[in-house]
């Protein structure tokens, strides 16, 4: 009989393996890089508008943008990518998270120079879509790594 060859076909297709868990790591692990690259490319453009806008960041600003919402997720992306991936979701996940607080305050709930709604001029638009699809992006990212963290089996 032909039934007993798709029976157990259909019981084999269903059984969860170690082969179909591993793709779902591995795709987390494409995905972050992903984020990350998106998120430099917004936060280019962002910068951009902050200098057509002649919206000055104070010092903090300045080694805050370079050091947590630049360098760390590059970084963190790089450590995906070795036996370091869970530190690197890590990594990751606060870097967005921190960078997700730092423009939600600056961009929409402080009273500075840096808000959304004290910037006028030509670059106002793109400052504040920007902004929009910066604490999009960060929240994600942040989201992104804590389940990578999670997910992610390994050294770290």
């Amino acid at each position: 009989m032909t039934h007993g060859r798709f029976e157990g076909f259909i019981k084999m297709s269903l059984r969860p393996t170690a082969r179909r868990q591993i793709p779902a790591v591995n795709r987390i692990r494409f995905v972050l890089p992903a984020i990350v690259l998106v998120h430099l490319g917004i936060s280019t453009v962002h910068g951009l508008a902050h200098q057509g806008a002649m919206v000055a960041l104070n010092p903090f600003g300045y080694v805050y943008v370079l050091v947590v919402i630049t360098v760390a997720p590059l970084g963190a992306a790089g450590l995906l990518f070795s036996r370091w991936a869970r530190m690197g979701a890590l990594l990751l996940a606060s870097s967005m998270l921190g960078s997700f607080v730092f423009g939600v305050w600056y961009h929409f709930l402080s009273a500075t120079s840096d808000n959304v709604v004290e910037v006028h001029g030509p670059w106002s638009f793109m400052f504040l879509w920007t902004a929009i699809a910066l604490a999009i992006i960060e929240l994600t990212g942040a989201l992104l790594g804590i389940f990578a963290f999670r997910t992610i089996r390994g050294v770290s």
